[in-house]
């Protein structure tokens, strides 16, 4: 089965433009933007972790033009200030991908520094006071316990990690105390499990709720839910399994305002909510299930996905409403929904919104609030009013305006893959009302892959996408099995079959736009970044379908990358590919390092010397192979960078090395100065590269 269908921002009239009388024919790539090609370093923001206290709304902000710091922002009636100094990183490092760093409590501040990991508390006018100790530990998901005057949150000590490099870190969940003392070591509440998140508390602080899992279960394979009561010194007493397993994936408890539990999990297939009920509420309630002195009730079950992929903590989905309703997010066929729920009831309604990307959903009074994006419109903060149905722009990650002519509106496609399925893709077509390209010429296409490798495409805004698609060249951004948003079932076609399927469904989308005579078959080139880069170092391995790849922070390197990585992912090629040693030979056989001679294109390999997710060792291995074997490559490497360019000099940087493969690969002149890159080759000292 194949379609497409055209993604048109609602409220919008794509005829509404005429276009120009007279098009300037050019080949594609040469077409001339409107859209620059250096990023403005101080507009382009991340937008991240919504929070809520009384009537002000928080957020944080990723600048680039900051060495790329988090700064806390507050909106206190109309207007928006910091709440952290510029030299300060509000971000955690848990998991190595941090999230859920900061809360806000009665004005009072509590958050984690990057650069020292430890908790802070700031009142209102008042310098940070440090809360913990200088140790090697880091927190993330800070839940304030006013009643106790303590924090509630994930710990991840690497105490014995920093001393013995075979150790890893430990997890478990602490309680942090504040007062007039020096910053005191945390006491543990729950440890035992290899690792924990959500701790949430009811709405009378007499109860915790978690969420816990093991090795070598990701969080999307397998997790657990647990109840259990505070004694009278702010321990936990026995605790109640409620839901979760081995193969069951539960996710983001939450506490109604009736002291209600609810949670998702994707037992039927599907990220869905449900609720824990001490009795069930009769006929019509949804799937029941027996837990331990409770029963398990689904709430408006839908095949769509009320959970993002969970990488980072903090990224809620749903929030409790006046009179019992639950505002969600869903996922579905690749867009996230708006949807008011009943629960009473069972029913969902869908909430006509313009946006297609929406997450950190928070609430306060009659409003809800979360980060929205879409094609046309640079990501925001935006709040909804629940009963008039007015959207209002909170802060917008630029404020560069665009000539919405030169936006490509992506065209979400289903094409064939290998074995008779299906996948699916967001295909951007080459857009400027000034071009057109020469008469049975065809554009060139980059073939975008996304990270995780459980993570899924964005149809938000992206410049970099912009950039090429007014220059003239087509971009496909694809959703290959193993993406978040389509089902456990899609989630799983990667099991044991990393660098397989994604490789296999991202020639396969190419090869279809080409068959749709809608792109180069001849010009092709393929990038991505950490597992993104992973694909595409094996597509340019193993197939003899790109031109060119540039991969940004790549594992290259499967054995070296068991060995070596983070606690958090150390047992992900378990089920990517095989246990590791028995399947060693899996290890081998996949691995671009091991495929430097068969290697079919000129690659651009780019990589932060910081990373601790995917150390420089994978990147320089990667360039040691392509070297001997003779191969034509790029290195580009940033020494004050980790696992991700934030930093706008290194984010042009990378952009010009990336363009510039493109100009030689697919052998145009950029409007731009943009020169083709210069590639390294074993033997010689340089060496231009092009078709043929």
């Amino acid at each position: 089965m194949t379609k497409s269908e055209r993604i048109i921002p609602p409220n919008s009239d794509p005829t509404a433009i005429d276009p120009p009388s007279r098009l300037t024919v050019s080949p594609y790539g040469s077409w001339v933007s409107s859209i620059p090609l250096a990023p403005d370093p101080g507009d382009e923001l991340m937008l991240l972790e919504l929070r809520v206290d009384g009537e002000d709304l928080y957020w944080l902000e990723g600048r680039p033009d900051q060495n790329g710091h988090q700064i806390l922002v507050q909106q206190h009636g109309r207007a928006i200030a910091d709440m952290t100094a510029a030299d300060t990183n509000v971000r955690s490092r848990v998991h190595e991908y941090g999230g859920a760093s900061y809360t806000v409590n009665d004005g009072c501040v509590y958050f984690t520094r990057f650069d020292d990991g430890r908790l802070y508390r700031q009142t209102p006018g008042e310098a940070p006071v440090a809360l913990t100790p200088a140790r090697a530990l880091r927190f993330a998901d800070l839940v304030v316990d006013e009643r106790r005057s303590r924090l509630i949150c994930v710990q991840e000590d690497h105490t014995e990690s920093t001393r013995l490099p075979e150790s890893q870190a430990v997890n478990s969940l602490v309680e942090v105390r504040w007062g007039d003392s020096d910053a005191r070591p945390p006491r543990t509440l729950v440890t035992g499990n290899d690792f924990y998140s959500s701790p949430r508390l009811n709405p009378d602080r007499s109860r915790l709720a978690w969420i816990t899992w093991n090795h070598p279960n990701m969080p999307w394979d397998g997790t657990e839910l647990w109840v259990a009561d505070f004694a009278r010194d702010g321990s936990l007493g026995p605790s109640t399994l409620v839901a979760g397993g081995p193969s069951e994936s539960v996710a983001q408890p939450e506490w109604s305002p009736g002291g209600v539990l609810h949670f998702v999990s994707d037992r039927s297939g599907w990220w869905n909510l449900y609720r824990w009920v001490e009795e069930p509420s009769g006929a019509g309630a949804g799937q029941l299930r027996p837990g331990d002195g409770g029963a398990i009730e689904a709430i408006a079950p839908t095949e769509a996905e009320f959970c993002h992929y969970q990488w980072r903590f903090g990224r809620p989905t749903y929030v409790f409403a006046d009179g019992g309703e639950i505002i969600a997010i869903a996922r579905r066929g690749g867009q996230d929904e708006l949807l008011r729920i009943d629960p009473k009831r069972h029913l969902a309604s869908k909430v006509d919104v313009p946006y297609s990307e929406l997450e950190f959903i928070c609430g306060r009074g009659g409003k809800v609030a979360f980060v929205a994006g879409r094609p046309v419109e640079s990501t925001a903060v935006v709040e909804f009013d629940l009963a008039s149905g007015r959207l209002e722009v909170v802060r917008r990650a630029s404020s560069m305006l665009l000539d919405a002519r030169y936006l490509s509106v992506p065209e979400k496609i289903e094409f064939p893959t290998e074995r008779g399925l299906t996948a699916f893709g967001f295909y951007y077509p080459p857009t400027n009302p000034d071009f057109t390209g020469v008469p049975e010429e065809r554009p060139p296409l980059v073939v975008r892959c996304h990270g995780g490798p459980t993570a899924n495409a964005s149809t938000s805004l992206d410049l970099d996408v912009q950039r090429l698609t007014s220059r003239g060249i087509g971009v496909l951004d694809v959703d290959h099995g193993g993406s978040t948003g389509y089902g456990r079932a899609y989630r799983e076609r990667l099991c044991g079959e990393w660098g397989v399927v994604d490789v296999q469904d991202c020639v396969s989308g190419a090869r279809y736009l080409a068959m749709q005579g809608l792109v180069d078959r001849d010009r092709l080139a393929i990038t991505g970044k950490s597992a993104g880069g992973w694909t595409t170092l094996c597509a340019a391995a193993f197939t003899d379908v790109f031109r060119g790849g540039v991969a940004y922070f790549a594992i290259t390197d499967l054995e070296l990358w068991a060995r070596g990585t983070h606690k958090f992912e150390s047992r992900y090629l378990d089920g990517l590919i095989g246990p590791y040693p028995e399947r060693r030979d899996l290890y081998l056989e996949r691995s671009p390092t091991n495929a430097g001679a068969s290697f079919n294109c000129p690659v651009v390999i780019i990589q932060g010397l910081d990373d601790r997710v995917v150390p420089r060792d994978q990147a320089e291995k990667m360039v040691g192979a392509v070297r001997t074997a003779g191969k034509p490559f790029a290195y580009v490497e940033f020494p004050d960078e980790g696992h991700g360019l934030r930093k706008a000099a290194n984010i042009e940087h990378a952009l010009r090395a990336e363009l510039g493969l493109y100009a030689a690969v697919f052998e145009i002149r950029f409007a731009d100065a943009i020169e083709p890159l210069t590639f390294e080759r074993a033997g010689a000292d340089e060496v231009r590269v092009g078709r043929g």
